[in-house]
């Protein structure tokens, strides 16, 4: 379990190079780049700061091998904030958790829209019944009984 100094540490790591990222970094190739969380060692001597880049997969590589080139400029930036005997070395890995996130939501509005529509040509979607089954049918007597009417509560008082 990290501690409460290797948690505050990943959290500034985090905002370092996200900013740096962001504001100072001139490389064109790094671009589209959302740092997601920082993962700092037990030792404090490493961080893997993991990213999501959005673009196709060379785009992804050609980016990542940007992050990795400004890596010593990103860790004196580091450097300067945690001011720390020891700065983490900082190693980029690629989240595709996002990505996953999204084709999630898309599948699911899919289900929903399909669900939505009373006659689905889809074949794996079976048809709604006409009417219900007669044990899931209301019985009128049994209703009645079982939920009062706000008349009858009334007039019972």
């Amino acid at each position: 379990m990290p501690t409460h100094r290797s948690l505050r540490m990943a959290e500034a790591i985090r905002e370092v190079v996200a900013t740096a990222i962001l504001f100072e970094v001139a490389d064109p190739r790094v671009r589209s780049v959302t740092v997601l969380r920082v993962e700092v060692s037990s030792d404090l001597r490493q961080a893997t700061v993991y990213v999501s880049i959005m673009g196709p997969e060379s785009e992804q590589k050609r980016t990542l091998k940007g992050l990795n080139h400004a890596t010593g400029f990103l860790q004196a930036r580091v450097a300067a904030r945690l001011q720390t005997r020891f700065t983490p070395v900082i190693n980029f890995k690629l989240d595709d958790s996002v990505k996953k996130s999204i084709e999630l939501s898309r599948l699911i509005d899919k289900a929903v829209a399909s669900d939505q529509r009373p006659n689905s040509p889809d074949p794996q979607v079976p048809p709604m019944p006409e009417r219900l089954p007669e044990a899931l049918a209301p019985d009128s007597a049994g209703a009645a009984s079982a939920h009062p009417t706000e008349d009858a509560v009334s007039d019972s008082t």
